[in-house]
């Protein structure tokens, strides 16, 4: 593995609260700097049958914000057709996810890139089966976790819930993006600066809502240490 290798887990405090534009955003921020960069989504769901076979359209954004072309089988392991938690709608397809299949194909992605952005599912604590959720997976794959925090109504207490949560793994947080996911939600600023009091770990991004945005604009929000 190369000495300036890079691998972040971009997780986030809830679903729907921008962890695929962060993770689009990093590929592009490292693929700038001279890396090559690949995006994985382990286990995604939601899909439709578009061109003779069936698109996630996070797996599709992570393949197109990289600069390095691999099988879709190792960007995304378990593409799951209903959009509901992966457990569910891997009970309901008769499929098991297996962690040491992700981590297999995580170890493949190393080979072919400098940078190596994982990006989870829902929460950092959805299941993936019944023995394990997302959590455990960080874990295995050994990566340092980037939080994404939707900025909207009810944010701090799942920030922080989340927060203790890492913390108590033993994973190490390098730090945490706000991206502003409510244009009309009321003291954003104080909203804020009451996490920034509360989490150790710095604050790498301000994401401003966006009505049309795009990962190459994203990149220039992050700051990474």
């Amino acid at each position: 593995m190369s000495s300036k290798y890079k691998g972040y887990f971009v997780v986030g405090t809830d679903t729907g609260v921008g962890k695929t534009l962060v993770s689009t955003g990093l590929l592009h921020h490292f693929a700038n700097k001279g890396y090559r960069a690949v995006g994985m989504k382990p286990v995604a769901s939601g899909a439709v049958f578009n061109s003779g076979a069936w698109q996630n359209d996070d797996v599709t954004a992570l393949r197109e914000a990289s600069n390095v072309d691999v099988p879709i089988a190792l960007n995304n392991p378990y593409l799951l057709r209903e959009p509901t938690a992966p457990h569910i709608a891997a009970a309901t397809e008769g499929i098991q996810i297996k962690v040491n299949h992700i981590q297999h194909c995580y170890r493949a992605l190393q080979k072919y890139a400098d940078s190596v952005i994982v990006e989870g599912i829902g929460g950092f604590l959805v299941p993936l089966n019944e023995n394990v959720h997302m959590g455990h997976l960080v874990t295995i794959l050994e990566l340092p976790v980037i939080l994404v925090v939707g900025i909207r109504l009810g944010c701090i207490n799942h920030t922080l819930l989340t927060t203790e949560a890492i913390s108590a793994r033993g994973i190490s947080m390098v730090g945490w993006i706000a991206n502003i996911v409510d244009a009309e939600m009321r003291q954003i600023d104080a909203t804020i600066n009451c996490l920034k009091k509360r989490i150790q770990s710095p604050m790498l991004g301000y994401i401003p809502w966006l009505s049309s945005s795009k990962a190459t604009n994203v990149a220039q929000f992050i700051r990474l240490p």
